[in-house]
């Protein structure tokens, strides 16, 4: 089953999130094993990640073996703190 989730960082800025992802993703315009869907934008107070993966074992995966190691080592002109974070499994998809 597909699952979502919501990273949302307080004062979090574009720069940071390009940053972040430039450390953590594997190459510009690609998406880690697993992850099908990536939108991310400013939000009020902060910037919002939204992903999806085609599974919880791929997120845990990648949460775990990619990016709270790359965060815990410190992500040069990355985000600086841990987001805020909900998750949920996706019962219902619609594409056009």
């Amino acid at each position: 089953m597909a699952y979502g989730i919501i990273h949302f960082f307080p004062g979090g800025t574009k720069a940071q999130y390009e940053a972040s992802i430039a450390a953590v993703h594997p190459g510009k315009d690609e998406l880690p094993e697993g992850q099908i869907y990536h939108a991310a934008g400013p939000s009020a107070s902060g910037w919002t990640v939204v992903v999806i993966y085609d599974s919880k074992e791929n997120w845990e995966s990648f949460r775990d073996e990619t990016l709270m190691p790359a965060m815990q080592k410190g992500l040069s002109g990355g985000f600086t703190t841990p987001p805020d974070e909900q998750t949920f499994e996706v019962d219902y998809e619609l594409s056009p």
